[in-house]
């Protein structure tokens, strides 16, 4: 089969590719597999209560039934979700909203695809921008999204030191440069892997380069605020016309109905819903109209404030503390990135004997899936920075027991592999 270069590029071994593989696979084989590697949220009674009644409350409305599965929605998405959104927003923050400003997309994945498109690459007459991504790690997801090779330029972190066994990343603004290349900044926040927040002072100082540049500021708050609000330290909610915020319906509980949200100045929304048209005629209804009634009351706000947060601030909790006791007084020096929100613990061993994709290969022999750190760099040059290969991504969302037994069997693997290396010296 001979493929063009798109063609070639997507269909080529990408990490996110791996990770849903692993997570399907893991899955289907029905074997005692600890998902730790995927991003799949947990299963909060409360909120699956509510979505079931609301979707009972549809099957029994013969009008509701046909706007769900019978009628194609406008390429912007849904409007009686997108008109309810508009309205809690502007009631909520202020923010000047018009329906003109969101559009809704086959989930966040979908979303960045066509912005980081849209905003870098061939502009012509030689001309390439790329995005930048000012604080490395990133999203797994991203690094693939681009359909021309070099799309991101990536900064390493400054890393502080935050206590015995706890690190966090901060952008290092003297290494961040906006040029005349840029097309557009993207921060996720909480930052997919490592659950670190981006400060509002920090934020507020990327929309000041971006803005001096005249180009977007991508904010991916798939995990974040307003909703669904897995924060465990102050955000504040920010949006203006410089700023594109990307929000999701996946984290607060309804993954499978792959519901992405941009907000955004009305020129973005206008040539999104375009290129959404080519590509999907319309965006599904399903996960717009079973959130559209907890958007209409305010309910997705106190429900992500007062039931999903404390739900993963508590499974956070657990992991920490059972990481912690499963890595002793071991002499091997490990550290946890400072969990401010999300659902990941980032993992970092520094000067480890093997790459963390061997360590990921050991651990999934031994039943663990988790996600090795060397995929969360794209934009990186390829140099000879040990970090990024010292690193995993660990997933705490499922069910506590099994969570603290893998992150036991991550303790012993990573020991063993110091005894061994100790063995061989």
């Amino acid at each position: 089969m001979k493929l063009s270069a798109f063609g070639r590029k997507f269909t080529a071994d990408a990490g996110i590719t791996s990770l849903m593989d692993d997570l399907g696979n893991a899955m289907a084989s029905g074997d005692d597999m600890i998902m730790m590697g995927g991003g799949n949220p947990g299963h909060i009674p409360e909120i699956e209560a509510r979505i079931q009644e609301i979707l009972s409350g549809m099957s029994q409305s013969e009008t509701d039934m046909r706007r769900l599965v019978g009628i194609y929605d406008p390429p912007q998405g849904e409007k009686q979700f997108i008109a309810s959104l508009v309205e809690l927003l502007n009631q909520e923050y202020g923010w000047g909203l018009k329906p003109e400003n969101i559009a809704l997309t086959n989930g966040s994945q979908a979303a960045f695809f066509m912005l980081f498109n849209m905003f870098g690459g061939d502009y012509g007459n030689g001309q390439r921008k790329h995005i930048l991504l000012p604080l490395a790690p990133e999203y797994i997801g991203y690094a693939d999204a681009g359909i021309e090779p070099g799309l991101f330029r990536a900064v390493r972190p400054d890393i502080s030191f935050t206590d015995a066994h706890e690190f966090k990343y901060r952008v290092d603004f003297d290494a961040v440069e906006v040029t005349g290349e840029t097309g557009a900044i993207c921060v996720s926040r909480p930052t997919n892997p490592t659950g670190n927040v981006v400060t509002d002072e920090e934020l507020a100082r990327l929309e000041h380069m971006a803005r001096e540049q005249n180009v977007p500021l991508i904010v991916d708050g798939a995990y974040g605020t307003p909703f669904p609000s897995l924060l465990f330290t102050d955000a504040t909610p920010t949006w203006n016309d410089q700023i594109i915020l990307c929000l999701s319906l996946s984290k607060l509980g309804l993954p499978a109905a792959r519901t992405g949200i941009v907000i955004a100045a009305e020129p973005v929304i206008k040539a999104l819903s375009g290129i959404n048209a080519i590509m999907n005629l319309a965006t599904g209804s399903f996960g717009a109209m079973l959130a559209e009634p907890l958007v209409r009351s305010g309910e997705i706000l106190s429900l992500s404030r007062n039931v999903v947060c404390p739900f993963y601030k508590r499974k956070m909790q657990r992991a920490v503390a059972a990481f912690h006791d499963a890595m002793g007084e071991s002499d091997c020096r490990w550290y946890v990135h400072k969990p401010e929100g999300a659902m990941f613990l980032w993992l970092w061993f520094p000067d480890l004997p093997i790459t963390s994709l061997e360590l990921y290969q050991r651990l999934k022999a031994r039943g663990v899936l988790v996600v090795s750190g060397h995929y969360f760099f794209p934009g990186l040059p390829d140099d000879d920075w040990q970090h990024r290969h010292e690193c995993l991504r660990v997933t705490y969302s499922q069910d506590d027991e099994q969570v603290a037994r893998g992150l036991r069997i991550i303790a012993d693997e990573v020991k063993a592999v110091w005894a061994e290396a100790g063995r061989e010296a």
